[in-house]
């Protein structure tokens, strides 16, 4: 089968920028599983990813512009540490998680303090090449109910 709209695509990656340097990968833990067309990745990554089928691997390199946006100043806001998630204790540098009215978003720590953290809301990968190395481990239709909820269901998907 091979990957179109409203398929559910699982795969292997490591990501890395155009200089080379290891940004994050799949391969120690389970595969990722995203429901293709849906807006669940970036939209150069969806589009590139359109035609594949299991068992192939292959490189997608995608401009900063394609990414994350160009570099920007950096954007900061003051948030409650409680609502930092991906660490108990934090420091400069670290990159967070927090949930906003608009989904949920990636931070860069600059300054943290007892109950109050200021954060970078740019997106950590702004400004950057990235090569993802992809092998597409599975693809198979969607459920009728993973379209309605606008993700995949199951391990390394979205659980309910």
């Amino acid at each position: 089968m091979h990957i179109a709209q409203d398929t559910v695509v699982q795969l292997h990656y490591d990501l890395s920028d155009d200089q080379g340097e290891s940004i994050e990968s799949t391969r120690s833990g389970e595969p990722l599983l995203y429901l293709q067309g849906h807006g669940n990745m970036l939209p150069a990554f969806e589009q590139a990813m359109q035609g594949h089928q299991a068992g192939e691997q292959f490189r997608i390199e995608l401009s900063a512009e394609q990414a994350y946006g160009p570099a920007s100043e950096p954007v900061m806001q003051r948030v409650p540490v409680k609502h930092l998630q991906g660490a108990k204790r934090w420091r400069p540098g670290m990159v967070g998680v927090i949930h906003t009215d608009q989904g949920t978003r990636q931070v860069t720590v600059k300054k943290v303090g007892k109950f109050m953290a200021d954060v970078d809301i740019s997106h950590p990968l702004a400004g950057r090449n990235l090569c993802f190395d992809v092998e597409v481990i599975a693809v198979r239709p969607a459920s009728a109910e993973e379209i309605a909820h606008r993700h995949a269901h199951g391990v390394g998907g979205h659980q309910h």
